[in-house]
Protein backbone atom coordinates (compact mmCIF):
# COMPACT_ATOMS: atom_id res chain seq x y z
CA UNK A 1 0.00 0.00 0.00
CA UNK A 2 1.39 3.42 -0.98
CA UNK A 3 2.04 6.02 1.68
CA UNK A 4 -0.41 8.92 1.93
CA UNK A 5 -0.40 12.25 3.71
CA UNK A 6 -3.03 13.54 6.16
CA UNK A 7 -4.34 15.87 3.47
CA UNK A 8 -5.35 12.81 1.43
CA UNK A 9 -7.94 12.00 4.09
CA UNK A 10 -9.90 15.12 3.14
CA UNK A 11 -10.34 14.25 -0.53
CA UNK A 12 -13.94 13.11 0.07
CA UNK A 13 -16.09 16.22 0.54
CA UNK A 14 -18.16 16.20 3.72
CA UNK A 15 -21.31 16.53 1.66
CA UNK A 16 -20.45 13.26 -0.09
CA UNK A 17 -19.35 11.27 2.95
CA UNK A 18 -21.49 8.32 3.93
CA UNK A 19 -21.19 7.80 7.66
CA UNK A 20 -22.36 9.24 10.94
CA UNK A 21 -21.36 6.91 13.80
CA UNK A 22 -22.81 6.50 17.28
CA UNK A 23 -20.70 4.25 19.53
CA UNK A 24 -21.16 3.04 23.10
CA UNK A 25 -19.41 0.64 25.49
CA UNK A 26 -16.17 0.61 23.52
CA UNK A 27 -12.71 2.15 23.25
CA UNK A 28 -11.62 4.24 20.27
CA UNK A 29 -7.92 4.03 19.51
CA UNK A 30 -5.32 3.84 16.78
CA UNK A 31 -4.27 0.33 15.84
CA UNK A 32 -1.81 -0.31 13.04
CA UNK A 33 -2.31 3.20 11.68
CA UNK A 34 -6.10 2.84 11.55
CA UNK A 35 -8.70 4.37 13.86
CA UNK A 36 -10.70 1.52 15.34
CA UNK A 37 -13.19 0.89 18.10
CA UNK A 38 -12.70 -2.06 20.43
CA UNK A 39 -15.43 -4.09 22.09
CA UNK A 40 -14.95 -6.87 24.61
CA UNK A 41 -16.59 -10.25 24.12
CA UNK A 42 -15.71 -12.55 26.99
CA UNK A 43 -11.93 -12.84 27.10
CA UNK A 44 -11.56 -11.55 23.56
CA UNK A 45 -11.28 -8.01 22.25
CA UNK A 46 -12.87 -7.33 18.87
CA UNK A 47 -11.48 -4.54 16.70
CA UNK A 48 -13.63 -2.71 14.15
CA UNK A 49 -12.32 -0.19 11.66
CA UNK A 50 -13.79 3.34 11.42
CA UNK A 51 -13.43 4.66 7.83
CA UNK A 52 -12.49 8.17 8.95
CA UNK A 53 -11.98 9.55 5.43
CA UNK A 54 -15.64 8.76 4.70
CA UNK A 55 -17.07 9.84 8.08
CA UNK A 56 -18.70 13.16 8.96
CA UNK A 57 -19.50 12.85 12.65
CA UNK A 58 -18.64 10.56 15.57
CA UNK A 59 -20.93 10.48 18.62
CA UNK A 60 -19.51 8.72 21.67
CA UNK A 61 -22.14 7.47 24.11
CA UNK A 62 -22.17 5.64 27.42
CA UNK A 63 -19.08 3.68 28.42
CA UNK A 64 -16.73 5.04 25.76
CA UNK A 65 -13.18 6.31 25.84
CA UNK A 66 -10.92 7.70 23.14
CA UNK A 67 -7.17 8.08 22.94
CA UNK A 68 -5.24 11.21 22.09
CA UNK A 69 -3.83 9.50 19.02
CA UNK A 70 -7.33 8.70 17.77
CA UNK A 71 -8.44 12.31 18.26
CA UNK A 72 -5.41 13.46 16.29
CA UNK A 73 -6.26 11.22 13.35
CA UNK A 74 -9.93 12.18 13.43
CA UNK A 75 -8.97 15.86 13.38
CA UNK A 76 -6.68 15.29 10.40
CA UNK A 77 -9.59 13.74 8.50
CA UNK A 78 -11.98 16.56 9.45
CA UNK A 79 -14.33 14.42 11.57
CA UNK A 80 -16.46 16.16 14.22
CA UNK A 81 -16.57 14.39 17.60
CA UNK A 82 -19.28 14.75 20.22
CA UNK A 83 -19.84 13.12 23.61
CA UNK A 84 -23.37 12.15 24.62
CA UNK A 85 -25.37 10.07 27.05
CA UNK A 86 -26.91 6.70 26.26
CA UNK A 87 -28.90 6.56 23.03
CA UNK A 88 -27.28 9.74 21.75
CA UNK A 89 -28.93 12.16 24.21
CA UNK A 90 -28.23 14.45 25.89
CA UNK A 91 -25.02 15.82 24.48
CA UNK A 92 -22.26 16.61 26.95
CA UNK A 93 -19.88 19.50 26.56
CA UNK A 94 -16.17 19.16 27.27
CA UNK A 95 -16.44 19.16 31.04
CA UNK A 96 -20.05 19.39 32.13
CA UNK A 97 -23.47 17.99 31.36
CA UNK A 98 -25.36 20.35 29.11
CA UNK A 99 -28.54 20.30 27.08
CA UNK A 100 -27.01 22.64 24.51
CA UNK A 101 -25.21 21.43 21.42
CA UNK A 102 -21.44 21.28 21.82
CA UNK A 103 -18.93 19.62 19.54
CA UNK A 104 -15.21 19.06 19.34
CA UNK A 105 -14.42 20.49 15.94
CA UNK A 106 -11.24 19.61 14.04
CA UNK A 107 -8.77 22.45 14.31
CA UNK A 108 -8.04 24.02 10.97
CA UNK A 109 -6.97 27.56 10.11
CA UNK A 110 -7.40 26.85 6.41
CA UNK A 111 -11.15 26.57 6.07
CA UNK A 112 -12.74 28.90 3.51
CA UNK A 113 -13.47 32.44 4.74
CA UNK A 114 -15.87 33.44 1.97
CA UNK A 115 -19.05 32.29 3.72
CA UNK A 116 -18.02 33.62 7.13
CA UNK A 117 -17.36 37.05 5.61
CA UNK A 118 -20.69 37.04 3.81
CA UNK A 119 -22.51 35.80 6.92
CA UNK A 120 -21.17 38.43 9.30
CA UNK A 121 -21.79 41.17 6.72
CA UNK A 122 -25.56 40.70 7.17
CA UNK A 123 -25.77 39.10 10.62
CA UNK A 124 -25.79 42.37 12.58
CA UNK A 125 -28.72 43.65 10.48
CA UNK A 126 -31.94 42.53 12.23
CA UNK A 127 -33.95 42.68 9.01
CA UNK A 128 -31.52 40.56 7.01
CA UNK A 129 -31.14 38.08 9.84
CA UNK A 130 -34.94 37.70 9.90
CA UNK A 131 -34.95 37.18 6.13
CA UNK A 132 -32.31 34.45 6.53
CA UNK A 133 -34.53 32.74 9.12
CA UNK A 134 -37.50 32.94 6.74
CA UNK A 135 -35.43 31.44 3.93
CA UNK A 136 -34.58 28.48 6.16
CA UNK A 137 -38.26 28.04 7.05
CA UNK A 138 -39.31 28.06 3.39
CA UNK A 139 -36.83 25.29 2.63
CA UNK A 140 -38.03 23.37 5.68
CA UNK A 141 -41.65 23.52 4.48
CA UNK A 142 -40.70 22.42 0.96
CA UNK A 143 -38.78 19.41 2.27
CA UNK A 144 -41.62 18.37 4.58
CA UNK A 145 -44.12 18.41 1.71
CA UNK A 146 -41.77 16.57 -0.64
CA UNK A 147 -40.85 13.84 1.83
CA UNK A 148 -44.22 13.33 3.53
CA UNK A 149 -46.20 13.18 0.29
CA UNK A 150 -43.73 11.73 -2.20
CA UNK A 151 -41.12 9.92 -0.11
CA UNK A 152 -41.03 6.29 -1.13
CA UNK A 153 -39.57 5.28 2.24
CA UNK A 154 -42.69 6.59 3.95
CA UNK A 155 -45.03 4.84 1.51
CA UNK A 156 -43.17 1.58 2.08
CA UNK A 157 -43.71 2.02 5.82
CA UNK A 158 -47.45 2.67 5.28
CA UNK A 159 -47.05 6.20 6.61
CA UNK A 160 -49.78 8.09 4.81
CA UNK A 161 -51.11 11.46 5.82
CA UNK A 162 -54.09 13.32 4.42
CA UNK A 163 -52.51 15.40 1.66
CA UNK A 164 -55.20 18.08 1.93
CA UNK A 165 -54.59 18.54 5.66
CA UNK A 166 -50.83 18.64 5.24
CA UNK A 167 -50.86 21.07 2.32
CA UNK A 168 -53.33 23.32 4.12
CA UNK A 169 -51.18 23.31 7.26
CA UNK A 170 -48.00 24.09 5.32
CA UNK A 171 -49.76 26.83 3.32
CA UNK A 172 -50.98 28.54 6.49
CA UNK A 173 -47.52 28.35 7.99
CA UNK A 174 -45.97 29.72 4.81
CA UNK A 175 -48.34 32.67 4.80
CA UNK A 176 -47.66 33.36 8.48
CA UNK A 177 -43.89 33.27 8.10
CA UNK A 178 -43.95 35.76 5.23
CA UNK A 179 -45.79 38.20 7.50
CA UNK A 180 -43.63 37.44 10.57
CA UNK A 181 -42.37 40.69 12.16
CA UNK A 182 -39.58 39.11 14.20
CA UNK A 183 -37.83 35.85 15.11
CA UNK A 184 -39.98 35.34 18.22
CA UNK A 185 -43.06 35.15 16.01
CA UNK A 186 -41.26 32.72 13.71
CA UNK A 187 -40.27 30.45 16.61
CA UNK A 188 -43.87 30.43 17.86
CA UNK A 189 -45.14 29.52 14.39
CA UNK A 190 -42.48 26.82 14.06
CA UNK A 191 -43.59 25.27 17.35
CA UNK A 192 -47.24 25.39 16.26
CA UNK A 193 -46.44 23.66 12.98
CA UNK A 194 -44.40 20.92 14.67
CA UNK A 195 -47.21 20.30 17.17
CA UNK A 196 -49.63 19.80 14.29
CA UNK A 197 -47.16 17.55 12.48
CA UNK A 198 -46.98 15.40 15.62
CA UNK A 199 -50.75 15.05 15.43
CA UNK A 200 -50.73 14.11 11.74
CA UNK A 201 -47.90 11.62 12.22
CA UNK A 202 -49.63 9.98 15.17
CA UNK A 203 -52.81 9.64 13.10
CA UNK A 204 -50.87 8.22 10.14
CA UNK A 205 -49.52 5.30 12.19
CA UNK A 206 -52.31 4.94 14.74
CA UNK A 207 -50.23 6.16 17.68
CA UNK A 208 -52.84 7.18 20.23
CA UNK A 209 -52.62 9.87 22.91
CA UNK A 210 -49.17 11.16 22.00
CA UNK A 211 -47.90 14.10 24.06
CA UNK A 212 -44.45 15.53 23.41
CA UNK A 213 -42.42 15.22 26.60
CA UNK A 214 -39.54 17.42 27.66
CA UNK A 215 -36.12 16.24 26.54
CA UNK A 216 -34.52 13.74 28.90
CA UNK A 217 -37.77 13.00 30.75
CA UNK A 218 -38.02 9.45 29.48
CA UNK A 219 -41.57 8.76 28.39
CA UNK A 220 -42.87 6.62 25.57
CA UNK A 221 -40.81 5.24 22.64
CA UNK A 222 -41.82 8.00 20.21
CA UNK A 223 -40.51 10.69 22.57
CA UNK A 224 -37.24 8.83 23.12
CA UNK A 225 -36.77 8.31 19.40
CA UNK A 226 -37.48 11.99 18.69
CA UNK A 227 -34.75 13.03 21.13
CA UNK A 228 -32.32 10.46 19.74
CA UNK A 229 -32.97 11.25 16.10
CA UNK A 230 -32.81 15.01 16.59
CA UNK A 231 -29.25 14.70 17.87
CA UNK A 232 -28.27 12.86 14.70
CA UNK A 233 -29.58 15.88 12.79
CA UNK A 234 -27.59 18.16 15.09
CA UNK A 235 -24.46 16.20 14.19
CA UNK A 236 -24.97 16.80 10.48
CA UNK A 237 -25.83 20.45 11.11
CA UNK A 238 -22.63 20.94 13.10
CA UNK A 239 -20.71 19.37 10.24
CA UNK A 240 -22.37 21.63 7.65
CA UNK A 241 -21.56 24.82 9.54
CA UNK A 242 -18.00 23.73 10.28
CA UNK A 243 -17.32 22.83 6.65
CA UNK A 244 -18.32 26.34 5.56
CA UNK A 245 -16.40 27.99 8.40
CA UNK A 246 -19.48 29.41 10.16
CA UNK A 247 -19.32 29.66 13.99
CA UNK A 248 -22.16 27.88 15.73
CA UNK A 249 -23.09 31.03 17.64
CA UNK A 250 -24.16 33.07 14.59
CA UNK A 251 -27.79 31.94 14.69
CA UNK A 252 -30.52 33.55 12.59
CA UNK A 253 -33.57 32.16 14.39
CA UNK A 254 -32.66 30.69 17.77
CA UNK A 255 -31.40 33.94 19.28
CA UNK A 256 -28.21 35.96 19.09
CA UNK A 257 -26.84 34.63 22.37
CA UNK A 258 -27.90 30.97 22.40
CA UNK A 259 -24.93 28.64 22.33
CA UNK A 260 -24.93 26.46 19.25
CA UNK A 261 -27.94 28.36 17.90
CA UNK A 262 -26.95 28.07 14.25
CA UNK A 263 -26.74 24.29 14.64
CA UNK A 264 -30.37 24.30 15.83
CA UNK A 265 -31.36 26.50 12.88
CA UNK A 266 -29.75 24.19 10.33
CA UNK A 267 -30.94 20.95 11.94
CA UNK A 268 -34.52 22.26 11.81
CA UNK A 269 -34.28 22.11 8.02
CA UNK A 270 -34.60 18.32 8.14
CA UNK A 271 -35.87 17.26 11.57
CA UNK A 272 -39.61 17.42 10.86
CA UNK A 273 -39.29 16.03 7.35
CA UNK A 274 -37.08 13.03 8.16
CA UNK A 275 -36.69 12.37 11.89
CA UNK A 276 -40.26 13.02 13.05
CA UNK A 277 -42.07 10.44 10.88
CA UNK A 278 -39.39 7.79 11.45
CA UNK A 279 -39.78 8.22 15.22
CA UNK A 280 -43.47 7.32 15.05
CA UNK A 281 -42.92 4.52 12.55
CA UNK A 282 -40.23 2.91 14.71
CA UNK A 283 -42.27 3.36 17.88
CA UNK A 284 -45.22 1.53 16.33
CA UNK A 285 -42.94 -1.20 14.96
CA UNK A 286 -41.43 -1.80 18.38
CA UNK A 287 -37.91 -1.07 17.09
CA UNK A 288 -34.88 -1.03 19.34
CA UNK A 289 -32.69 2.09 19.56
CA UNK A 290 -30.15 0.60 17.16
CA UNK A 291 -32.81 -0.21 14.55
CA UNK A 292 -34.27 3.27 14.81
CA UNK A 293 -30.83 4.89 14.56
CA UNK A 294 -29.95 2.87 11.47
CA UNK A 295 -33.25 3.83 9.83
CA UNK A 296 -32.58 7.52 10.53
CA UNK A 297 -29.07 7.31 9.11
CA UNK A 298 -30.40 5.68 5.96
CA UNK A 299 -33.09 8.36 5.61
CA UNK A 300 -30.56 11.16 6.09
CA UNK A 301 -28.19 9.63 3.55
CA UNK A 302 -30.93 8.79 1.03
CA UNK A 303 -32.32 12.31 1.09
CA UNK A 304 -28.82 13.86 0.95
CA UNK A 305 -29.60 15.84 4.10
CA UNK A 306 -26.06 17.14 4.52
CA UNK A 307 -26.02 18.47 0.96
CA UNK A 308 -29.38 20.12 1.63
CA UNK A 309 -28.03 21.85 4.74
CA UNK A 310 -24.87 23.07 3.02
CA UNK A 311 -26.78 24.28 -0.05
CA UNK A 312 -29.15 26.33 2.12
CA UNK A 313 -26.32 27.89 4.12
CA UNK A 314 -24.48 28.80 0.92
CA UNK A 315 -27.59 30.23 -0.71
CA UNK A 316 -28.42 32.45 2.29
CA UNK A 317 -24.83 33.65 2.62
CA UNK A 318 -24.55 34.49 -1.07
CA UNK A 319 -27.96 36.17 -1.36
CA UNK A 320 -27.90 38.26 1.81
CA UNK A 321 -24.17 38.70 2.21
CA UNK A 322 -23.64 40.38 -1.12
CA UNK A 323 -20.07 41.07 -2.18
CA UNK A 324 -17.40 40.01 0.22
CA UNK A 325 -16.14 42.88 2.44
Amino acid sequence: MDDFSPSDLKTILHSKRANLYYLEHCRVLVNGGRVEYVTDEGKRSLYWNIPIANTTTLLLGTGTSITQAAMRELAKAGVLVGFSGGGGTPLFSANEMDVEVAWFCPQSEYRPTEYLQRWVSFWFDDGKRLEAAKAFQRSRLELIERQWLDGRWLRDANFRVDSGQLKGLLARTGKALEAAPDSTFLLTEEARLTKNLFRLAAQAVGYEDFVRAKRGSGGDPANRFLDHGNYLAYGLAATATWVLGLPHGLAVLHGKTRRGGLVFDVADLVKDALILPQSFISAMNGDEEQEFRQACLENLARSEALDFMIDNLQAVAQRLGGARP
